[in-house]
């Protein structure tokens, strides 16, 4: 007999909404993955041109560096709309048991927050994107490699923003939910 309910089958909400913004943010996870894949070719490469040939690549560790939060947030849009999105549901649960209503109103609430940071890091970052353009700001050694800084800042804006739009897009299938279930 198992009385202890199944925590792992329980998603969130917005897992079963339908996002129009699920294809781009597809193809931009997709982006992200390939990414990743490729610059683990890069470090492995490093690696073995620095041990077996005393001939490392050069900026491979700065380049990856600047890689990780452009591939996060390449990334997030799509956890965002299929409901992957990390957090911490426990509270939901126990307010779940006893008023779906209650629930979906932490949802909805969950939501708005979500779009509201990243609507607020988008506006955060995008001084620093345009500063970053306008005055060439690059990384790396000059004369040996450079590598301009405002794609890779460009990317947490862009992210930034599919997020918060991605959030949005779920007010209105979440509201209708809450109001469905009460009826």
């Amino acid at each position: 007999m198992h009385n202890e309910p199944d925590f792992a089958s329980e998603t969130p909400a917005v897992a079963g909404l339908t996002n129009p913004l699920q294809g781009p943010a597809n193809v931009m996870a997709a982006v992200g993955t390939v990414w990743i894949f490729l610059m683990m070719m890069l470090v492995v490469a490093d690696v073995m041109g620095r041990n077996f040939f005393d001939a490392p690549i050069t900026g491979v560790a700065e380049f990856a560096a600047r890689s990780v939060a452009s591939i996060v947030f390449l990334q997030l849009a799509s956890a965002v709309c299929s409901g992957r999105m990390t957090r911490s549901d426990f509270l939901l649960r126990i307010v779940g048991r006893r008023s779906p209503g209650a629930a979906r109103a932490l949802e909805v609430f969950n939501v708005v927050l979500g779009a509201l940071l990243f609507l607020v890091l988008a506006a955060i970052a995008w001084p620093e994107l345009t500063e970053a353009m306008q005055a060439s700001e690059y990384f790396g050694v000059q004369g040996v490699y450079t590598v301009p800084t405002w794609p890779f800042r460009a990317l947490i804006v862009l992210g930034s923003v599919f997020a918060a739009l991605a959030y949005l897009w779920c007010i209105p299938a979440l509201w209708r939910m809450q109001h469905g279930s009460a009826s």
